[in-house]
C-alpha cells in the first residue's frame, strides 16, 4: 500500500494540457460560458421571484431547475478558470470533496426537480379539473422539499461512506471532482461505496425515468385524444420541451457513468463530455424555458424594457 495522504494535502487534477497560444482562447471561452449561464439563470430566477402572475406551480417548481444549474456550474467554473489562468493543476482535498458533493447535488437535483416538472405538467393536461385540488400551495411544497430532501439524503450518504477513507493516490483522472474519481485515490475495499453509487444512481434513474415515462406517455395519449388542436399543440410543445432538456442531461450524465466503467474511452473524451454535462444543460435550459414558454418571455422583455 502507498503513502496515506490526509484530508489537508493537495491533489492534481488532469488538465487539459492547453499550449501557450490556446491558453487565452480556453480561458476567454470558460469567462463568458460561466457569464451566461449566470446571466441567463439568475433572470430567470429573479424574473419568477418578482411577479406574482408567475406564482403557478410549473413556474414554482421551474425556479428551482437554474438553482441546480447555478450550483453546478458554480462549483466547476471557478476552480477551471483559475486552473487555466494559472496553468495550476493543485487543489486541496477538502475544496475537492466539496467540489464533487455539489456537482452531484447539482446532478441528482435537476433530474428530481424536472421529474416534479413532468407530474405537474400530466396533473394540468390529464385531469385540468382536478388540477386547482391537487396542486395547492402546500403539495407543491411538499413534492419540492421531497425532491430536495432525496437528494441530499442520497448524496450525503455517497459522502459520508467516501469520507470514512485516507487517499493513497493525489492524481484525478478529470479536469473537476466527482466522486468516482475520488473513489479512485483509494487503495482499500471501496465495494460498499460502488454498490451505494450504483444503488442510489439506478434508483434515481428508475424513479425519475418511470415518473417523465409515465407522464409523457399519459400526455400524448390525452393529446392524441384531444379534439382541440390548439390545446393538442400546446401540450406537445410543452412535452418536446422538457423532454429536449431531459434528453440532453440524460444523455450526458449516462455517458460520463459508463465512461468509468469502459477502459478502451479516450480520456479526452471523457474529459470533454464531464465539462458538458456542467456546461450545456445550465446554458440551454433557461434559455428554452424562457424562450419557450411566453408568460416568462413577455415578463423578460418588460423587466428589461426590450
Amino acid at each position: 500500500m502507498g503513502k496515506l495522504y490526509n484530508a489537508s494535502s493537495s491533489l492534481q487534477l488532469s488538465g487539459f494540457n492547453l499550449s501557450f497560444e490556446s491558453t487565452i482562447p480556453t480561458f476567454l471561452f470558460a469567462t463568458l460560458s460561466y457569464m451566461i449561464i449566470l446571466f441567463c439563470n439568475l433572470t430567470l430566477i429573479i424574473t419568477i421571484v418578482l411577479n406574482k402572475s408567475l406564482h403557478q406551480p410549473i413556474h414554482l417548481f421551474l425556479v428551482n431547475l437554474p438553482i441546480c444549474d447555478l450550483i453546478g456550474s458554480s462549483a466547476l467554473f471557478p476552480q477551471l478558470i483559475k486552473e487555466i489562468l494559472t496553468d495550476s493543476r493543485m487543489i486541496q482535498y477538502s475544496a475537492c470533496v466539496a467540489q464533487a458533493f455539489f456537482i452531484h447535488i447539482y446532478a441528482a437535483g435537476s433530474v428530481f426537480i424536472l421529474a416534479a416538472m413532468a407530474y405537474d405538467r400530466y396533473i394540468a393536461i390529464c385531469q385540468p379539473l382536478k388540477y386547482i385540488t391537487i396542486m395547492t400551495n402546500a403539495n407543491i411544497m411538499k413534492i419540492i422539499t421531497l425532491a430536495w430532501s432525496a437528494c441530499l439524503i442520497l448524496t450525503g450518504g455517497l459522502f459520508i461512506l467516501l469520507l470514512r477513507f485516507r487517499h493513497c493516490r493525489s492524481k484525478l483522472t478529470l479536469i473537476y471532482c466527482d466522486n468516482p474519481s475520488l473513489l479512485s485515490l483509494v487503495c482499500e475495499d471501496t465495494t460498499i461505496n460502488n454498490i451505494y453509487g450504483l444503488f442510489i444512481s439506478a434508483l434515481s434513474q428508475v424513479v425519475a425515468n418511470g415518473i417523465i415515462l409515465f407522464t409523457y406517455l399519459q400526455i400524448l395519449n390525452a393529446c392524441f385524444r384531444s379534439k382541440r388542436s390548439d390545446t393538442k399543440a400546446k401540450a406537445l410543445q410543452t412535452c418536446a420541451t422538457h423532454l429536449i432538456v431531459f434528453l440532453l442531461l440524460e444523455c450526458l450524465g449516462l455517458f460520463t457513468i459508463i465512461s468509468y466503467r469502459l477502459q478502451n474511452i479516450s480520456p479526452h473524451l471523457r474529459k470533454l463530455m464531464g465539462v458538458s454535462t456542467l456546461i450545456f444543460p445550465p446554458t440551454l435550459n433557461p434559455i428554452i424555458y424562457g424562450l419557450k414558454t411566453k408568460e416568462i418571455r413577455e415578463k423578460i422583455r418588460y423587466f428589461f424594457k426590450v
